[in-house]
């Protein structure tokens, strides 16, 4: 697949912002990883308020990432698990429950990470 530009990266962490967004997800929050050591563009963090509704929320954004052709390295398969990764390499999507959210705290341990505004 060709390398997409930071224009479409940042489209493609737009688009499944608001696909989370219409699904229902809470209090979704998009990082600017650049100035990490991480080799990451995005993080994009979310709550589901069930196993069904997690499972939902990540079966959307596997579907957006496949809709705009761009890489899927990693996924979450399984069902039950209290976090869920979509690892779109450039872009990747955590999502919670609200006590796995909280425990894990990803957005304190990346505090200098800019949270960008959708």
């Amino acid at each position: 697949m060709k390398l997409k530009s930071e224009e479409e990266i940042f489209e493609i962490a737009k688009e499944i912002y608001n696909v989370l967004d219409e699904k229902d997800a809470i209090d979704i929050k998009v990082l600017n990883m650049k100035n990490t050591p991480l080799l990451v563009d995005y993080f994009i963090i979310a709550t589901g308020n069930s196993d069904t509704h997690l499972n939902a929320l990540k079966e959307s954004v596997v579907e957006k990432f496949k809709e705009k052709n761009h890489d899927l390295l990693y996924y979450d398969k399984d069902k039950g698990y209290e976090w869920l990764i979509v690892d779109g390499g450039s872009i990747i999507v955590h999502l919670f429950t609200e006590k796995a959210r909280e425990f894990y705290d990803l957005e304190g341990l990346w505090n200098e990470a800019e949270e960008i505004k959708i």
